[in-house]
C-alpha cells in the first residue's frame, strides 16, 4: 500500500498540469450533468416495515385521486378579547376566508369550522381544514398565493389569524453555517501552519471535492432517485474530511522536507506514509455510513450512500490533487520563517545554507530549538500517570453519558418552532382552544371490505375507540366511494411528544385482536403522530444490529492496519464512550433543556429519531479518522524500532498538534450548522461537533496513549495464525524506510534552480 501511494505521490506530483486538468474536467462534466438534471424526486418519506406506512398506503389505495399525505393547511382564527368567532361580523369574515379557499387552484376540500366541529366550547376559536389533492412540493405558487392573500383579507376584519400544516410551512433560516465553518477553519489552519499557502490548499481541495460530489449527486438525482436531502449530509462531511485529509498529507510533507528531502521525495513520501492513513481512515468511514442502508429506511440509506461517495471524493482529491498542488508550489506551503531563506530544508537543526539567504529549521525530534512541543510534554504527563488519566477521562464522560438513559426518541413538530413563525402560533392557539391533543391526531383506517354491514363495523370500532382512556373523541366517519374503508381521526387528550400520547397508540394496538373480532373488520393506526412513533420504535431496533454490523468491519479493518487485538478493542470502547457522552449531552440541552437558550432552542422535546443512529454512524467514522492518525505514528514509531512508550511520544511529538487543529476544524465545520434556524440542523451540529470534542480531546488525547501505557508490548500482540492470514498492507510505510535508507544522504543544493521532474531525491527548486 505504502509503496504504491509513494508513486501515485510522485506521479501526480510529476504530472501536475495533467491531474490539474483532469479533475477540472470532471468537475465541468458533472456540472454539466447538475445543470441539465431534471428535478430530483421529492424527499422519500416512506418508511418500509411499519403500520402507520401500511396504513398510508391502504388510504392511498381505498381512496383513489388523493394522497394521504397531501399538503394541507389548517387555519386558525382567534376572535379578539372579548368576543367570540361565531359573533355576525366575525363569522361572516370566516365564511369569506373558506369560500375563496374553496376556489383556490389545487385544492381538494375546505371544512368550514362552522360544518363540524371546529369551534372551541367557548367559542374564542376555530380552524378551518384546507387539503389539497397534491404533496407539498407539488404545490404551485399560484396555490399558496390564492390562500395566502384569503389569510389577510381575514385579517383585515381584526380576527387573528395563523395557518399550520404542510402547505404554507416556513422555511428555516439557513444561516451561515458553511461560510462560518470554512472562515473558522482557515484561521485554525493559518495558526497550525504558519502560511496563508498552506492554510488555503486543503480549504481550496476540500471545496473542490464538495463541488464534486454535490454536482454529481444532483446530476444523478432523477436516475437513481436521490432525493434533495440526499446532498445535506455529503457536503457536511465532505467538508469536514476533506480538509482534514489534506491536511494530513501536507503536514506530513513539511515534515519530511524538514528532513532534508526535495519537494518531489517529500511528496512522494508524505503520500506513501500519511495517504496510507487517509486510505483506511476514509474506509472506515464509507463503512459507517454506507452501513446506514442496513436499517432499511430510504431516506437514510440515501444520505448515507450520498455522504459516503463524498468522503472517497475527499480521499482520491487527498491522494492525487494534494501532491499535483504541492509540485506547483512547493516551497509555498513552508512555513515563513523556514520559505524566507528560499529552497530546501535541513535534515537537521540549526541553519543550512541553500540557494540565497538562511533557513532555521526544527530539530529531528520535531522540537524547535530543542524544546519540546506541548504533545510531547502531554504524552510524557500520561506515561507518567496512565490510571489516574484513564479513571478520569472514563468517569468525565461516563457522567456525561447519564442522560443519555432518558432518553426520548421522536419526531419534533410545529411545536419546537420558534414563536416568531405563524406555524407555532397557530399550534398554540389550537392547543388553549381544543386542547393539547388537538395538535396530533391518530388517524384510524378501518378496512371493512369483508362486513357483513361496513358501517355497522366501523361504527363498532368508533365506539370501542372512544370509550379508550386518553381519547378525547372521535370524528364521525369519512367512507370511500366502495363504502367498505373509513377513516377516523382520534383525538388523544395529550400532546404528540408526550410520553402518554405513546402509550394510548400502543393500548389501541393491543386492544386490536378484542376489537376486530367484534367489529368483524381490521383497522391500523396512523397519521403523524403514529408515525413517528412508529419511526422511533424502528430505528431504536435497528440500532444493535447496525452498531455490530459497523463496529464488527471496522474492527477488522483496524486489525488490518495495526496488526493488533486490543488497538482495535481500545478504540471500539473508546468510541462507544465518545458517542455516549456527546448522545447524553444532547439529551441534557435539546430534551432537558439545560444551557438550550444559548443555542437558540425555544422548545425541547424529543430527540429526533433519525439522531441516534446517525450519530453512531458518522461519530464511528470520524473516531477512527483520528484513530488511524494517531496511533499509525505510533506503531511507525514501534515497528522502526522503537519501545511502546517511546512510540508513543512518537506519535503525539508527530501528529497531537495536526491531530488537534483536524478536530478544531471538524468542529467548526459542524457548530456552524447550529447557526440555522432549524432545531434539528441545531442538533445534528451540536451533537456532532460535541462528539468531535470528546473523541479527539479525552479519547485519542487521554483515554488512548493511558491504555497503550499500560498495555506495553502487549497493545501490539497478534497470534502468529492471525498474524500470517492477514495481508500485509504496510501503512507504517516500512518498505518506504528501507528503501530511505539505501539511498545516500541528501546534500545541500548550492544553487537556485527549478524543481527537476525527473524524481531526482534532491529535487533543488526555484524560489
Amino acid at each position: 500500500m505504502a509503496t504504491f501511494l509513494y508513486r501515485l505521490g510522485r506521479w501526480a506530483f510529476r504530472r501536475r498540469r495533467y491531474v490539474g486538468l483532469l479533475w477540472v474536467a470532471v468537475l465541468g462534466v458533472v456540472a454539466f450533468g447538475a445543470l441539465n438534471a431534471s428535478d430530483p424526486p421529492d424527499d422519500s418519506s416512506s418508511m418500509p416495515g411499519i403500520e402507520a406506512q401500511k396504513a398510508f398506503d391502504l388510504i392511498n389505495e381505498r381512496f383513489p385521486g388523493t394522497e394521504a399525505d397531501g399538503a394541507d393547511a389548517r387555519i386558525v382564527f382567534v376572535a379578539p378579547e372579548g368576543q367570540q368567532v361565531t359573533s355576525a361580523a366575525n363569522r361572516s369574515a370566516i365564511d369569506a376566508l373558506v369560500t375563496e379557499a374553496a376556489g383556490g387552484p389545487q385544492v381538494a376540500d375546505v371544512v368550514s369550522p362552522f360544518d363540524g366541529r371546529g369551534v372551541s366550547k367557548d367559542a374564542t376559536t376555530a380552524y378551518a381544514t384546507v387539503t389539497y389533492d397534491v404533496k407539498a412540493d407539488d404545490l404551485t405558487d399560484a396555490s399558496k398565493q390564492a390562500l395566502e392573500a384569503a389569510i389577510e383579507e381575514a385579517r383585515d376584519s381584526g380576527l387573528t389569524v395563523e395557518a399550520g400544516g404542510s402547505a404554507l410551512e416556513t422555511e428555516a433560516a439557513s444561516g451561515m453555517g458553511e461560510v462560518i465553518g470554512v472562515a473558522l477553519a482557515a484561521v485554525v489552519l493559518v495558526i497550525t501552519f504558519g502560511s496563508l499557502a498552506a492554510a488555503g490548499l486543503p480549504l481550496l481541495t476540500a471545496l473542490l471535492g464538495v463541488g464534486v460530489s454535490m454536482a454529481s449527486i444532483i446530476a444523478l438525482g432523477s436516475v437513481l432517485g436521490l432525493s434533495s436531502t440526499t446532498g445535506e449530509l455529503a457536503m457536511m462531511l465532505g467538508l469536514a474530511v476533506g480538509i482534514d485529509y489534506s491536511l494530513f498529507v501536507v503536514s506530513r510533507y513539511r515534515e519530511e522536507r524538514a528532513k532534508g528531502h526535495g519537494p518531489h521525495e517529500a511528496t512522494g513520501l508524505a503520500v506513501g506514509t500519511a495517504g496510507s492513513a487517509v486510505v483506511f481512515a476514509g474506509l472506515t468511514v464509507v463503512i459507517a455510513l454506507a452501513g446506514l442502508s442496513v436499517i432499511g429506511v430510504p431516506m437514510l440509506t440515501q444520505m448515507g450512500l450520498g455522504a459516503a461517495g463524498a468522503v472517497l471524493t475527499g480521499v482520491l482529491i487527498a491522494l492525487t490533487v494534494v501532491p499535483a498542488l504541492l509540485g506547483c508550489w512547493p516551497n509555498a506551503v513552508l512555513a515563513r520563517q523556514v520559505r524566507k531563506g528560499g529552497g530546501r530544508v535541513g535534515k537537521a537543526g540549526g541553519r543550512v545554507r541553500v540557494g540565497r539567504g538562511q533557513i532555521r529549521t526544527g530539530r529531528a525530534d520535531g522540537s524547535v530549538d530543542g524544546t519540546e512541543s506541548l504533545g510531547t510534554r502531554w504524552a510524557r504527563f500520561v506515561l507518567r500517570r496512565p490510571v489516574p488519566v484513564l479513571i478520569a477521562s472514563v468517569v468525565g464522560l461516563g457522567a456525561l453519558a447519564v442522560p443519555a438513559m432518558d432518553l426520548r426518541m421522536g419526531m419534533p413538530g410545529d411545536e419546537a418552532k420558534s414563536t416568531a413563525t405563524t406555524e407555532r402560533r397557530a399550534y398554540d392557539a389550537l392547543a388553549d382552544g381544543f386542547g393539547p391533543g388537538f395538535n396530533g391526531p391518530l388517524t384510524v383506517v378501518v378496512d371493512a371490505e369483508g362486513a357483513d354491514d361496513p358501517k355497522a363495523a366501523v361504527s363498532e370500532i368508533s365506539g370501542r375507540l372512544a370509550g379508550t382512556k386518553g381519547v378525547v373523541s372521535v370524528s364521525p366517519a369519512r367512507f370511500n366511494k366502495g363504502q367498505d374503508t373509513a377513516v377516523l381521526s382520534v383525538t388523544p387528550s395529550t400532546a404528540p411528544a408526550d410520553e402518554r400520547t405513546k402509550d394510548l397508540v400502543h393500548t389501541i394496538r393491543e386492544e386490536r385482536p378484542a376489537t376486530e373480532s367484534a367489529a368483524g373488520a381490521t383497522f391500523e393506526v396512523t397519521g403523524t403522530t403514529a408515525l413517528n412513533i412508529d419511526v422511533a420504535q424502528k430505528l431504536q431496533d435497528a440500532l444493535v444490529p447496525y452498531l455490530a454490523v459497523v463496529v464488527g468491519l471496522a474492527f477488522l479493518l483496524l486489525m488490518l492496519v495495526f496488526r493488533s487485538l486490543l488497538v482495535p478493542l481500545k478504540a471500539a470502547l473508546g468510541y462507544l464512550l465518545s458517542v455516549l457522552a456527546s448522545l447524553g449531552a444532547i439529551v441534557m440541552v435539546f430534551q432537558q433543556g439545560h444551557g438550550a437558550g444559548l443555542l437558540g432552542v425555544e422548545q425541547t422535546g424529543p430527540i429526533m429519531s433519525m439522531m441516534p443512529i446517525m450519530l453512531v454512524g458518522i461519530v464511528f467514522g470520524l473516531a477512527m479518522d483520528y484513530e488511524v492518525f494517531l496511533v499509525s505514528r505510533m506503531r511507525e514509531a514501534y515497528v522502526h524500532g522503537e519501545r511502546p512508550g517511546e512510540a508513543v511520544v512518537t506519535g503525539f511529538r508527530h501528529s497531537a498538534r495536526v491531530v488537534t487543529a483536524a478536530a478544531l476544524i471538524m468542529m467548526a465545520v459542524f457548530a456552524g450548522f447550529m447557526t440555522g434556524g432549524e432545531s434539528m440542523v441545531k442538533m445534528v451540529g451540536f451533537g456532532l461537533a460535541s462528539a468531535v470534542l470528546f473523541d479527539a480531546f479525552v479519547i485519542r488525547m487521554a483515554f488512548v496513549p493511558a491504555v497503550l501505557a499500560l498495555l506495553g508490548r502487549a497493545a501490539w500482540w497478534l497470534p502468529r495464525p492471525l498474524d500470517r492470514l492477514l495481508p500485509r498492507v504496510d501503512v507504517e510505510g516500512e518498505a518506504l524506510a528501507h528503501r530511505a535508507a539505501a539511498l545516500p544522504a541528501p546534500a545541500p543544493a548550492s544553487t537556485p534552480t527549478q524543481a527537476s521532474s525527473d524524481g531526482d531525491q534532491q529535487d533543488p527548486v526555484r524560489v
